[in-house]
């Protein structure tokens, strides 16, 4: 057993300085962040014209509503939010100014416009949303201008930025689940090393105060880690085949009775026996094609799998003898290992833990308004770690704590594990 020690200080934060801006970079990035969320409307409404439809099922949210969504959120949250200073300490149910469009409200706020009920509301016409979208841009980078420096007076320029990168990516999540082409940056190769051996330490879990700070991150408390192997990059294809290959999505001793439940469901309505968009598993070459925004691709044997589910990254460690990480070994290694060959970013990743609250945790006004809100799924969901090859820079940071269900197989999501 190692040396238990305490990790302190800059590292042990996980502060990279892309979560707390200053005015003068976060105006940038607020116009970076509208840009590209009109890039990729133009892209859904050009296919949505051409007949593109998306299904009302509650893992699609209309284009057309995210985007409006997405005015409407910096607006309510800061334009017409006369107690936006106090940053996380405002009220949820704070007075509010009236918005520069009267149906708002009505639209885009999520308890008022329930999911299913979005694709029947009279939501307006491309070039009405792009006005409202550069209107909102335009008063939110004046009102910048005037906010406090400090963490408060910009928690919520802050918020407006890392949720319009958020839902970017959920455009991109959906795109792929649609067949929509987008000109994104597919998973890179990793060359295979060795695993690493970590050392026992005392680690500071979560998320230090200061800057901007994910609810579901605060706070940071300390956690006695023992000593842990983990591999240094997540499972490839090349592997994962093998699992394929050794009935890995026919033996039921190796899958948890949900995991098997839900496998079988989808064996019936699918014939499910690899991760989502996956046409071929080629067991004996190797190959596997999956399909990647509408186009049927050619998977590199060292790319990490990719769309799978909870249940099949847990099935996959115990048919190879080890275990999923803890939340807290993953962060300890992207922290202290990286330089040893630990590599992460190119898809998000599953660990072994269900989604719970942080002591100190308290929801930020914002999530309690439907925004990502993670209470109604704790000990439900599970957590995600790390980012993707669609994640923007400002979100990636080895403390940001993701999570989805169990069954969630849409997101760019892979594993890694570790030694039993």
């Amino acid at each position: 057993m190692g040396t238990m020690r305490t990790e302190s200080g800059a590292l042990a934060a996980g502060r990279t300085g892309l979560r707390d801006p200053d005015a003068g970079v976060l105006s940038l990035a607020l116009m970076d962040a509208r840009n590209q969320t009109l890039q990729l409307l133009a892209r859904y409404d050009e296919a949505m014209a051409a007949g593109l439809k998306v299904p009302v099922r509650p893992e699609f949210e209309l284009p057309q509503w995210i985007a409006g969504h997405l005015g409407w959120f910096a607006e309510y949250w800061i334009g017409r939010n006369p107690r936006r200073g106090l940053g996380a300490r405002c009220p949820a149910d704070a007075p509010r100014l009236a918005s520069i469009e009267p149906m708002a409200d009505r639209w885009y706020h999520p308890l008022l416009s329930p999911h299913d009920a979005r694709w029947d509301l009279p939501l307006p016409t491309p070039s009405e949303l792009r006005a409202w979208l550069m209107e909102t841009l335009e008063r939110t980078v004046d009102l910048l201008d005037h906010a406090g420096p400090d963490d408060d007076g910009l928690f919520f320029f802050r918020a407006a930025l890392l949720h319009e990168d958020l839902r970017g990516e959920q455009l991109v999540r959906q795109a792929q689940a649609l067949g929509l082409s987008m000109p994104i940056r597919l998973p890179a190769a990793l060359a295979l090393r060795e695993p690493v051996q970590l050392p026992a330490t005392r680690w500071r879990l979560g998320s230090e105060k200061g800057g901007f700070v994910f609810d579901v991150e605060q706070w940071a408390h300390e956690v006695e880690v023992p000593e842990f192997e983990i591999d240094a990059q997540p499972v490839s294809w090349s592997q994962y085949v093998e699992f394929v290959d050794d009935g890995g999505y026919d033996r039921q001793e190796l899958w948890r009775d949900d995991g098997w439940a839900w496998l079988e469901r989808l064996a019936q309505s699918e014939g499910r026996r690899g991760p989502r968009h996956v046409d071929q598993i080629g067991v004996a070459s190797g190959a596997v094609l999956q399909d990647l925004f509408g186009r049927p691709t050619r998977m590199a044997p060292q790319q990490p799998a990719m769309h799978v589910s909870w249940w099949e990254a847990d099935a996959y460690a115990r048919w190879s003898g080890r275990r999923l990480p803890t939340e807290v070994e993953w962060e300890v290694a992207a922290h202290r290992a990286a330089s040893r060959g630990f590599r992460w970013g190119e898809v998000w990743e599953w660990t072994a833990g269900t989604l719970r609250p942080y002591p100190g945790f308290e929801a930020h006004a914002w999530t309690r308004h439907g925004e990502h809100e993670a209470e109604p799924v704790f000990a439900k969901a599970r957590v995600l770690r790390g980012a993707s090859f669609a994640t923007r820079p400002r979100i990636r940071s080895p403390k940001f704590r993701g999570w989805a269900l169990p069954d969630r197989d849409d997101h760019f999501v892979g594993f890694r594990t570790c030694a039993i």
